[in-house]
């Protein structure tokens, strides 16, 4: 019952800090989930890209894809959008997660 008991406060802790967890970028903040998400939507459109250059997705395209996360809205209406979708697309998650790097705050 106990070892129950911890394994299900180790897995609330960990999803409590995996959403606590925010990664800043030209004065705004965005979950870690979302910018996974953008991550794999970037992911995603450069794997085509990959087969023919004229086919690449630029970054911005990403602001008028449906699946991109809601709070990323405000970044799309910025001057300069594309540099900061272009450097959240790198961000080292697994860094993140551990709040070594020096974008992400929260832990």
């Amino acid at each position: 019952m106990k070892a129950t008991l911890a394994t299900i406060a180790v897995l609330a802790l960990a999803l409590w800090t995996s959403e606590a967890v925010q990664v800043e970028e030209n004065g705004l903040s965005f979950s870690l989930e979302a910018v996974k998400r953008l991550q794999e939507l970037t992911e995603s459109s450069s794997a085509t890209g990959h087969q023919n250059p004229r086919l690449r997705v630029s970054t911005m395209s990403h602001c008028a894809n449906p699946m991109l996360p809601q709070e990323f809205l405000p970044l799309c209406k910025q001057r300069g959008a594309s540099a900061s979708l272009t450097r959240l697309a790198v961000v080292p998650i697994d860094v993140c997660e551990i709040c070594a790097f020096a974008a992400c705050t929260g832990c």
